[in-house]
């Protein structure tokens, strides 16, 4: 198979150009600067936001796209215009947030996504709605020829969003580490291996429609995750589990701060997401434990993780984390 990936050079991206390579297929990747593009991958440079970056693309074929870095719908609109007589199949990476109601409610097959035209540009909404107007744009020009990939929370080597490499390295630091109490409260996620191997045979076989991509319900849990934390670094860590009201009360950042915590009350449906789409397409997830081993290993050996410049970075302060769990002691628990 001849494919294109879009953001071949940043995390998802040679996640699926690995898989790809490693499955026998002929690659080109189109990104700004080449950074980051495995070997064996032809390596176009153009950047899509404007029609001189599209023009590299002019005059060629190939059997499939995976678009792994679309943000804004009307530039994502300019290169699913571009491509649709030169590309059979269209893979494109949106999120979670494009759902309307989540993280409040749940997802299932029939939750319907945010509003958002699809010639919107960077300031015409927020993440989510940017990612669903996305969507529209590349089924405005591929209909029944496209696969949307909602993503949850993608984890693993490379990862330039950090909240996963926050909690590994909080973790290996020891002493007491602050953590949103129950440690059975769910989690889930999908290591970018398994994402960027699936997406690949979605795109070999011509998947189509639209589904939620995460790991399944119950995957794992907080207490799982700092757990497996802890045996991979070989820490002294020990968790002091605060409850949601308490992190309320001392204005805790849900999500940023303490990354993946969202309160329970307020958020219900966060992890309430129904892959089973994802499942019949084909998606595996590998254990929790194999992840966090294998991304300490690449912090540890690659020093302080690439951090994107358009996402705050994540973790609570060293000193803000001592105040809260003194504070927390002091109020006699």
């Amino acid at each position: 198979m001849r494919l294109l990936v879009i953001g071949g050079g940043d995390f998802l991206g040679p996640g699926v150009v690995t898989a790809a390579l490693e499955g026998g297929h002929e690659v080109t990747t189109l990104t700004r600067s080449g950074r980051g593009v495995p070997a064996g991958a032809e390596s176009l440079l153009g950047d899509r936001e404007t029609t001189e970056g599209l023009a590299v693309l002019s005059g060629r074929e190939w059997d499939a796209v995976v678009d792994t870095c679309g943000y804004v719908p009307r530039v994502v609109g300019r290169s699913a215009a571009a491509l649709a007589g030169a590309v059979g199949h269209y893979v494109f990476v949106s999120s979670i947030s494009a759902y309307d109601g989540w993280p409040e409610a749940p997802i299932r097959a029939d939750t319907p996504t945010l509003a958002c035209p699809v010639d919107a540009g960077p300031d015409d909404g927020h993440y989510g709605e940017l990612k669903a107007g996305c969507e529209r744009a590349v089924l405005q020009h591929f209909g029944g020829r496209a696969m949307i990939a909602r993503a949850g929370h993608i984890v693993g080597v490379g990862d330039n969003v950090g909240r996963l490499p926050w909690w590994i390295n909080r973790v290996a630091r020891g002493g007491k580490v602050l953590a949103p109490a129950p440690p059975e409260r769910s989690l889930s996620m999908v290591d970018v291996r398994d994402l960027g191997a699936w997406l690949v045979r979605c795109a070999v076989a011509g998947v189509t429609g639209e589904m939620a991509v995460t790991g399944p319900p119950g995957q794992s849990s907080f207490g799982d995750l700092l757990g497996a934390a802890k045996a991979a670094t070989g820490s002294d860590a020990s968790f002091v589990w605060v409850d949601d009201a308490f992190l309320m009360s001392q204005e805790v950042e849900p999500w940023l701060e303490l990354p993946y915590w969202l309160p329970a009350e307020s958020c219900p449906g966060a992890e309430d997401v129904d892959t089973s789409a994802a499942e019949a397409a084909g998606l595996t997830c590998r254990p929790v434990p194999e992840t966090v081993r294998d991304t300490w290993a690449w912090l540890r050996d690659s020093g302080p993780p690439p951090q994107r410049s358009d996402r705050p970075a994540p973790g609570i302060d060293d000193n803000r984390e001592r105040s809260v769990i003194f504070a927390w002691r002091a109020a006699g628990h």
